[in-house]
């Protein structure tokens, strides 16, 4: 069964989770209304990425938390699942997580970014230590990585081979990479055999200028939505039915080799 999802390229903002929370509701109210199952938010939706660490540490906490919970409660008002972005305390530090709340409130799956980007990750955040994290959106089978996560074609391929059909990606992308998500991602897409949703924010935020660039992308590395540097909603429709045919088509997962590139993840 098609499934439609939604992606928020949303406005940075100041570390304010109000503001977060704001953005997150009324694009769960327009994507709601456009029948959408799925929104999907950038990276730090809810408080600011390029914030500084002191920052970031002053608004992490648990999920399940005050955060998440009125993240839950927008997901059953509206009746979708929310993936959100936003930094979450743990045993270890503070992780860069996504979490996506079901839309009857309940905590789906959450995910800590495993590849610090410079300063700005590893100053505030320590690396989540689980390479593939999914769960089940009715009959589809969704992954979840974290912006420059997915500059890392193991990560991706160890998703394609772990079942994901859907590769959830939020992001802080800044110029200038705008590459990543106009070149990069169509070529995860369809060098693994998935569909990959990339939400990623617009705007300036501290020293960064995010470039946009939001995306889905087919397993066939064909754009189904594709956003320009202003705050937009796109909509796209996952279907599994292409997903299979494409599968057998392009049979880059059977025709591995894996013995001749043992540094490669396996299954």
């Amino acid at each position: 069964m098609t499934v439609r999802i939604a992606l928020l390229q949303g406005p940075a903002h100041t570390p304010d989770p109000e503001a977060g929370l704001a953005a997150v509701a009324d694009a769960a109210r327009r994507a709601a209304a456009a029948g959408a199952r799925l929104l999907v938010t950038p990276e730090m939706s809810l408080t600011g990425y390029a914030i500084g660490a002191d920052r970031v540490a002053e608004l992490a906490g648990p999920v399940p938390g005050p955060l998440s919970d009125r993240v839950a409660a927008i997901a059953a008002e509206h009746g979708l699942a929310i993936a959100v972005g936003l930094p979450v305390r743990t045993a270890a530090g503070v992780a860069n997580t996504v979490a996506v709340l079901e839309r009857d409130g309940s905590l789906l799956a959450t995910y800590a970014k495993a590849h610090l980007y410079g300063d700005v990750d590893r100053d505030a955040f320590v690396p989540g230590d689980v390479g593939v994290v999914q769960f089940r959106l009715d009959d589809l089978t969704v992954g979840l990585l974290v912006c420059y996560d997915v500059e890392f074609p193991e990560a991706v391929r160890a998703h394609a081979l772990a079942g994901t059909e859907l590769l959830v990606v939020p992001t802080g992308l800044m110029d200038p990479y705008g590459h990543v998500g106009t070149v990069l991602v169509p070529a995860r897409a369809y060098e693994s055999q998935l569909y990959v949703a990339y939400a990623n924010r617009t705007g300036t935020e501290g020293a960064f200028v995010y470039c946009g660039a939001s995306c889905v992308v087919s397993p066939e590395g064909t754009e189904l939505a594709r956003a320009g540097r202003g705050e937009e909603l796109l909509l796209a429709d996952v279907d599994p039915a292409v997903l299979a045919a494409s599968r057998a088509v392009n049979t880059h997962l059977t025709d591995r080799r894996p013995e001749l590139y043992p540094t490669e993840t396996r299954a």
